[in-house]
C-alpha cells in the first residue's frame, strides 16, 4: 500500500506545473539545476538565465531541449534582463513563474575587511536581480496571475560569522518577500521564498575553502542539521516545487526554512565550527 501511494505521489507530482513557464535565474547548477530538472518533470517550459557560458552548455545537455530556453545574462543587469524576459515572452508567450535563484556568496569577510566593490556587487546580483526581474517580468505575471519565488538563507534570518554582507543581503531578500506578497496580493500574485541551511552545491564547496579549517567542512555541515546530513539541492527543489504550484494557492509572503531544522541547533555549535557558512 506504501508503494502505491508513493508512486500515486510520484505521478500527480507531473502534472503540478503543467503547462506553465517559468522564468528561472541561476538555474544551470545548484539549487537552480535541480530545480529546473524537477519544474520539467512536472510540466513546466522553462527560460533558465545564468551568466556562465560552460555551465549552460552542461545543463542544456542534461535537460529536455524542446521545453527549455536559455539565456546568457547578469542578473545585476537591468538591460540584459530586460532582453532575457522578452526573449522567454517572444518563445513561449507568456510567463507563469518567475523563480529569482541567481545569487552569489563571495567574501567570507567581517563587514571592515569587505571592500565596497565586493558589498556593492553582492547588493547588484542578490537584491538587484529580484528588482530587474520584477520591474521587467510584473506586467506578464499580471496578465497570467502568477507567482514569484526568491531563494533566501536561514542564515538571512539567524545571522553568520564572518559573512556580514553576504547575510544581510539574504535578510533584504526575505524583507522584499513579505513587501512584494503585499504589493501584488490585489493582483492575485503570491511572492513566497526558501531558506536552505547547508545544501551541497558547487557554490558551496567553493565557500568551504575559504574558511579557516577546510578539512572539518564536512562534518560541521553534517553536523548543524538535527536530521544528520547536509543535503542536495533536491530536498530545495521540491519545496520549491510545492512553492510555486497551485498546491500553495494559498501561501504568501512565507520564508519556509528547508534547513534539517538547522536553525533549532546553531547556538549549540563551537566558535570553532561557527567559522563555517550555510548555504
Amino acid at each position: 500500500m506504501l508503494l502505491l501511494v508513493r508512486d500515486y505521489t510520484f505521478h500527480y507530482s507531473m502534472f503540478l506545473l503543467a503547462d506553465k513557464v517559468v522564468f528561472l535565474t541561476g538555474g544551470t547548477e545548484g539549487i537552480g539545476f535541480e530545480c529546473a530538472r524537477v519544474y520539467q518533470q512536472a510540466g513546466a517550459r522553462l527560460c533558465i538565465i545564468s551568466n556562465d557560458t560552460e555551465s549552460i552548455r552542461q545543463a542544456r545537455s542534461k535537460l529536455d531541449p524542446q521545453a527549455a530556453e536559455f539565456v546568457l545574462a547578469d542578473v545585476a543587469s537591468s538591460v540584459q534582463i530586460k532582453n532575457a524576459v522578452e526573449r522567454c515572452l517572444e518563445v513561449f508567450g507568456r510567463i507563469d513563474v518567475i523563480h529569482n535563484n541567481a545569487g552569489i556568496s563571495n567574501p567570507s569577510k567581517a563587514l571592515h575587511d569587505t571592500s565596497e566593490k565586493e558589498l556593492k556587487r553582492l547588493f547588484e546580483v542578490n537584491v538587484g536581480g529580484i528588482h530587474h526581474t520584477t520591474l521587467h517580468g510584473i506586467s506578464a505575471l499580471k496578465k497570467s496571475g502568477g507567482n514569484i519565488l526568491n531563494t533566501g538563507s536561514l542564515v538571512g534570518e539567524i545571522g553568520q560569522e564572518i559573512h556580514a554582507a553576504y547575510t544581510a543581503t539574504k535578510g533584504a531578500v526575505h524583507a522584499l518577500t513579505r513587501s512584494m506578497a503585499l504589493d501584488y496580493a490585489p493582483f492575485g500574485i503570491r511572492v513566497n521564498a526558501v531558506a536552505p541551511a547547508g545544501v551541497i552545491t558547487p557554490l558551496l564547496r567553493t565557500w568551504s575553502q575559504q574558511q579557516p579549517d577546510p578539512n572539518s567542512a564536512e562534518e560541521y555541515l553534517n553536523n548543524i542539521h538535527p536530521l544528520g546530513y547536509c543535503p542536495e539541492g533536491d530536498v530545495v527543489a521540491d519545496a520549491c516545487l510545492f512553492l510555486i504550484s497551485g498546491m500553495a494557492r494559498f501561501v504568501t509572503g512565507c520564508i519556509l526554512p528547508v534547513s534539517g531544522g538547522a536553525e533549532l541547533g546553531y547556538k549549540k555549535l563551537t566558535s570553532k565550527q561557527n567559522h563555517f557558512h550555510d548555504l
